[in-house]
């Protein structure tokens, strides 16, 4: 059996999942159902748990889920996070620059050098690049860092010009990295559906909504704040898979 919440999994937060997975399982088991004792981590917190039929709940995105998942998965619901300017379930990316870069404005950074995690994040590269090209704009892929958090460092340390982190990981990023003081938003795209909560495909949809509603429900508040978790919402397929899907980095120019 395996579950996974790797998706804001960083060290500061890991307790608060540790609470929340705790509630979940407790849940899982009331209804005389198996569930792992702890949460997967490292590695096997991603593709090996998402794609495996023992998988009884991890975190996704939404590019993944389009793109590899959709048909091999359940989708159970899109936790929400109070994102600002986005509907229930919601959440965008917010474009980060250095605070000493004269430019203030996305429309200036044409033809930037763009850090991105990682070539199936919707976050990090499909919704820059879907926000750019729909306002004539080019974000050149530059460096692939592996995560939101390298990606923000490496605009801070000047090796890149600009990143696109989701709003959750830049809220996160900006309570506990220091390096975020020397950094400044100059955009955000447009709002599209969340990181999905997926199971094994059988899995009961609805008793595993409910499970999880009433976890996050029960979860202290600290960790509700830890984790900017509001409440569970239903978020139809159609809705991750209507999005359009951006060429991959090799193809508009990354040198591997």
């Amino acid at each position: 059996m395996i579950a996974s919440l790797g998706m804001y999994d960083r060290i500061e937060a890991q307790p608060s999942n540790d609470r929340l997975w705790a509630l979940i399982r407790d849940g899982l088991r009331l209804q005389c159902l198996t569930a792992p004792d702890a949460l997967t981590r490292g590695a096997g917190a991603y593709w090996d748990a998402w794609l495996s039929p023992d998988l009884i709940l991890s975190q996704t995105c939404g590019f993944p889920f389009r793109a590899r998942l959709h048909d091999k998965v359940a989708l159970i619901g899109t936790p929400d996070y109070g994102v600002a300017g986005c509907m229930p379930g919601h959440y965008r990316s917010v474009f980060v620059a250095r605070g000493a870069d004269p430019r203030a404005a996305l429309a200036e950074f044409d033809g930037a050098a763009l850090a991105f995690n990682e070539d199936l994040s919707q976050s990090g590269w499909a919704a820059p690049q879907n926000h750019a090209r729909a306002r004539g704009l080019t974000l050149v892929p530059h460096l692939r860092t592996g995560g939101h958090v390298l990606s923000a460092c490496a605009v801070a340390k000047g090796r890149a010009e600009i990143a696109a982190i989701d709003a959750v990981s830049w809220s996160m990023i900006r309570q506990w990295d220091g390096f975020a003081a020397g950094l400044k938003v100059v955009g955000q795209t447009d709002p599209t559906p969340g990181l999905p909560y997926i199971a094994a495909k059988g899995t009961d949809v609805g008793l595993m909504f409910d499970i999880i509603a009433a976890a996050i429900a029960a979860l202290p508040p600290d960790d509700r704040a830890t984790l900017r978790l509001q409440g569970l919402v239903r978020i139809e397929p159609s809705a991750y898979l209507a999005i359009p899907t951006p060429p991959a980095p090799v193809a508009l120019g990354l040198r591997e």
